[in-house]
């Protein structure tokens, strides 16, 4: 068996700060391989992943998260270490004790029992990467296409994404709004202010650029989801003098958006809108975009059921399925099988003292155990 309490502690021990592993992947390997889980390392660049399966049989319900960490920020503002794993008056204190080792521990556990029990009518599988809280280009992703190319059956998934809002169970995440990250450069002609002819001002362009963007609503909000936001997240026109028109204006602009639209799509808005405020500008425009990934949407099914119901069985309340938040890499199992995500309150995450109760570990470790009992039932 295994105390999901200290297994979180022995995993925030490791400063796995992204995309460093410090041999968390090693502690969570060991104790699945105890239990009869086959392991297997899938290393892309250098971030550590792993898959481990109990059983071959199908339906095969798998587990996702990462072993990897935001930094501590100012560790002077931390009451304890945040790599010591300290339990103060029941509260475990530790960066990654929320996002997300606890969720980790907690279903390693759960999968004991459930083992011990003889209740995994099928498989149990573990999808854990060492590269969210990064790009994410090593991490999940390379990992869900080499499991299609191989042809491994993943029937089903729970992320253990920290999920509730206020108390634990209170929400699940049944989707998310995709994002993509957007970059516009003016690049104009510097000159003096005095002789405006004689220069090409980027800055105007690109304001005005902006205001056109931020001038139309998206969308209204879709079906289980809420509207599309652009934000713009930073402006610059490096230029040290008073006196002087810039070279170059930029800035850096992100979309949350739902199905209703497509990251390709709206990267072509941009750069339409950016060409045609740019005519007859002496400069140039360029628009750079990342697509973080795609909006998705988990349909409500016997499988969403049967978590909300765990969750109903354990704490006594009706989750919301919700797709509010931001991404995680749920965007790319989806492509694997469906997917949900159910896990602690998310208040404490990436902040100082980050924080879990040691009674809602457990908790959390009993949900997933439902989870397991009723998914076999069930499929």
């Amino acid at each position: 068996m295994i105390d999901p309490v200290e297994l979180t502690r022995d995993l925030i021990r490791r400063p796995s700060v992204t995309p460093a592993d410090a041999g968390a992947m090693d502690v969570l390997q060991r104790a699945l391989a105890s239990l009869g889980f086959v392991c297997r390392r899938m290393k892309f660049g250098e971030i550590e992943n792993l898959y481990a399966r109990f059983g071959t049989a199908r339906p095969n319900l798998c587990f996702a998260g990462h072993t990897d960490v935001v930094p501590v920020g100012d560790g002077a503002a931390w009451t304890q270490d945040p790599f010591s794993a300290d339990i103060v008056d029941g509260v475990l204190i530790g960066r990654g004790a929320v996002d997300m080792k606890s969720a980790i521990a907690a279903f390693a556990a759960a999968a004991a029992a459930a083992i011990e029990a003889g209740k995994v009518k099928g498989s149990l599988s573990f999808l854990i990467t060492g590269d969210e809280e990064g790009v994410a280009t090593h991490g999940t992703k390379p990992v869900v296409e080499a499991l299609i190319a191989e042809g491994e059956a993943v029937d089903h998934c729970v992320v253990g994404e920290p999920t509730a809002a206020a108390v634990f169970g209170d929400m699940i995440k049944i989707g998310r709004r995709g994002s993509v990250n957007i970059e516009i450069a003016v690049k104009g002609v510097q000159g003096h202010v005095a002789y405006p002819h004689r220069a090409a001002n980027p800055a105007p362009v690109l304001v005005n650029i902006l205001a056109r963007l931020q001038a139309k609503p998206l969308d209204a909000g879709y079906p289980e989801f809420q509207p599309s936001n652009l934000e713009v997240t930073k402006i610059e026109a490096p230029n040290e003098a008073s006196n002087m028109i810039p070279a170059l204006a930029w800035a850096r602009l992100n979309i949350r958006f739902n199905p209703g639209h497509t990251g390709a799509g709206l990267v072509k808005w941009i750069e339409g809108v950016a060409a045609e405020t740019a005519k007859g500008f002496k400069g140039k425009v360029e628009v750079t975009a990342q697509i973080s990934g795609e909006a998705f949407l988990t349909e409500r099914s016997a499988f969403t059921d049967l978590a909300a119901a765990a969750v109903r069985d354990v704490a006594g309340r009706d989750p919301e399925l919700s797709t509010t938040g931001g991404t995680s890499d749920a965007r790319f199992i989806r492509a694997l099988c469906p997917v949900l995500e159910l896990g602690l309150v998310g208040t404490t995450m990436h902040a100082v003292d980050e924080r879990v109760p040691v009674d809602e570990i457990r908790q959390m470790q009993a949900v997933y155990e439902r989870v397991i009992e009723r998914y076999f039932a069930a499929f």
